[in-house]
């Protein structure tokens, strides 16, 4: 391990055995840096959401080594997992997955009992400017509302990594600009490492650091010299 804040050593998950053996990520190599917003970029089928889950300890890997923050995640054991998921991590969806009968504010709190920092429920909502919204159900709710909810229930465990998994796919064009500027400034305010994917390459420009994958193997992992504020992104 070289000391970068979340590294993939070669990690490689497959399904089934032999000749019908499918390698849904074949030697992935790259490392991420602490505070970085980055996106992570590959068409349908690429393998994105297997590293993602791979990252946020939902899935396991069948070989190869996973590091966040000097901890080897792909060695916890189910209660590691566990705590890992809790206390670091914080999960953003695509189609957002909010509890239709609780209220956006009970949608957060809900996240924010499960760990030992979290940031208040109703603070987490002003964070995303909502907290007028915070009695309403998510019937009651745009789906740019409901998924500025999804992303307070995610900043209310306080966690130091965010994964996003195609956060903007549900959301039109000018919702979907609204909310990666919610969190790219999100990110450079608390200084959570962010991490995003999405098959829309025009958002790349955005990033600090864009990683490409295809057919399962990582093609390239570069900083960002020339970074374009997402109000100046058109696709």
């Amino acid at each position: 391990m070289s000391g970068h804040y979340i590294e993939f050593e070669k990690v490689r998950k497959s399904y089934g055995s032999g000749d019908a053996q499918i390698n849904a990520l074949y030697d992935a190599s790259f490392h991420i840096d602490k505070g970085e917003f980055c996106i992570l970029l590959g068409s349908s089928g690429a393998g994105k959401t297997t590293l993602l889950n791979m990252l946020g300890g939902m899935d396991s890997l069948t070989s190869g080594r996973i590091f966040f923050d000097g901890m080897e995640v792909s060695s916890f054991d189910k209660r590691k997992l566990t705590e890992y998921r809790r206390h670091d991590v914080g999960f953003v969806f695509q189609f957002y997955n909010l509890v239709p009968n609780l209220t956006a504010l009970e949608n957060v709190e809900i996240a924010a009992q499960l760990c030992k920092n979290p940031i208040p429920a109703a603070d987490a909502l002003n964070m995303v400017g909502l907290y007028e919204r915070r009695n309403n159900f998510p019937a009651q709710l745009s789906g740019g509302e409901q998924q500025r909810v999804a992303i307070a229930r995610a900043l209310a465990k306080n966690p130091r990594l965010l994964l996003c998994d195609e956060p903007t796919g549900a959301l039109d064009y000018v919702t979907g600009k609204a909310i990666l500027k919610l969190l790219y400034d999100l990110s450079k305010k608390q200084g959570t490492t962010v991490v995003i994917i999405t098959h829309n390459q025009a958002i790349a420009p955005m990033a600090d650091r864009i990683i490409r994958i295809k057919s399962g193997m990582i093609i390239s992992n570069e900083v960002n010299q020339d970074i374009i504020p997402i109000e100046q992104i058109e696709w």
